[in-house]
């Protein structure tokens, strides 16, 4: 693999997120406010998760702009560019996907296939940024983690939660949401087992990233 892959998943993971963010505002999103909120602490937190490791550029413009003042290697740009791009095409079907799901809910209460996208995507956003802010010695003893986790949370109760999930995010949530408000036990089981899943991605997805840097 090349010595900079990390690089280059960390551009593209940041980069998918945001446009998700900004897709799900604006397809899903009531409020104006409420948009610009989520989609301002997404790439906030993504650039605290990734910045120590790829620069947080996730976006083609800020990639260039770094490599003409000599911040980022020529060679770099290209891939940065195209990983970028990636991210937010990859993200652009899965917009597609949740919004055309049925307008009605389902006798669950949700469409359970965005459901599952919801919480599985936004769970693992929250470990990822867990990892890499809390946990990662290159950012030993800083003082923004609690900022970005909390700012996780916000963006993608925000651009998801309450619509196409719970916007639990968190096992105990969905658990508690049963005895709280009457959620059906099987949309709780559903979210509890996607977002053990999600935090195991996150896991791997932490573990590939350190072990390229």
């Amino acid at each position: 693999m090349s010595e900079n892959f990390h690089k280059y998943l960390v551009e593209f993971i940041g980069t998918f997120f945001l446009v998700l963010v900004v897709g799900c505002s604006l397809t899903i999103g009531e409020t104006s406010f409420i948009n610009a909120l989520a989609i301002g602490f997404t790439l906030m937190v993504m650039v605290y998760a990734g910045g120590h490791i790829s620069g947080g550029h996730y976006n083609p413009a800020v990639s260039l702009a770094a490599t003409i003042r000599g911040a980022l290697p020529c060679k770099q740009f290209m891939p940065y560019m195209l990983t970028q791009l990636l991210g937010g095409i990859v993200a652009g079907f899965v917009v597609n996907f949740i919004a055309d799901g049925p307008a009605a809910p389902s006798p669950t209460g949700y469409y359970i296939p965005s459901l599952i996208i919801g919480e599985f995507l936004f769970t693992y956003a929250l470990c990822y940024v867990v990892l890499l802010t809390a946990t990662d010695e290159d950012v030993e003893g800083n003082s923004y983690y609690g900022l970005a986790i909390g700012s996780t949370v916000t963006a993608g109760a925000c651009a998801v939660g309450g619509t196409i999930c719970m916007g639990a995010f968190n096992p105990a949530i969905a658990i508690a949401a049963t005895i709280m408000s009457g959620c059906c036990i099987k949309v709780a089981l559903i979210t509890l087992t996607t977002n053990l899943f999600a935090g195991l991605c996150a896991a791997w997805t932490f573990l590939a990233i350190k072990k390229q840097a």
